[in-house]
């Protein structure tokens, strides 16, 4: 007697593969999605926050200023000026669009970019710049340096005894 005849069954080996194909294919995309779910509330809930330098801070101790001198704190943009009357501080902005300054020995400040040019103290010597260099606030802290307050803006006239 002879076996019975044994159906052909059809090739499932192509059809499984593309079948499992399409089931990573989805289980990738819904990892990669709520992966990115995660990382926007992430960002969310860090706050955007810039931090900005401090604008009251030490620039040194009165001797590291030798008298007759004008100094430039590079990391502030302020230039620090011992006089025989006293310290005080000029912004090195350009009140025009806020290049920075130079000093201009013996004259005062100039702008490189459009040639704003500005006396000892701030004041506007020629144009295109409108207004004067601020002069911002000195102290001398407890430790004996001396601290620029760039949020109070002072007189021309104004100096600090060390």
């Amino acid at each position: 007697m002879t076996a019975p005849a044994e159906k052909a069954r059809p090739s499932v080996g192509a059809d499984t593969r593309q079948r499992r194909a399409v089931v990573v294919a989805g289980i990738t995309g819904l990892f990669a999605g709520a992966l990115g779910l995660v990382a926007a509330l992430a960002r969310f809930v860090v706050p955007d926050v810039l931090y900005a330098p401090p604008r009251r801070f030490p620039v040194g101790r009165p001797e590291d200023f030798p008298p007759g001198s004008v100094s430039f704190v590079s990391e502030r943009r302020v230039f620090v000026v011992n006089t025989s009357e006293g310290f005080y501080a000029v912004s090195g902005v350009c009140t025009h669009l806020g290049c920075n300054v130079s000093r201009d020995a013996g004259r005062g400040f100039a702008c490189p970019c459009h040639g704003s040019t500005f006396a000892g103290d701030g004041s506007v010597k020629t144009g295109p710049a409108a207004w004067p260099l601020p002069l911002f606030a000195m102290t001398l802290s407890r430790r004996g340096e001396l601290v620029v307050d760039t949020r109070r803006r002072v007189p021309a006239d104004f100096r600090l005894k060390a």
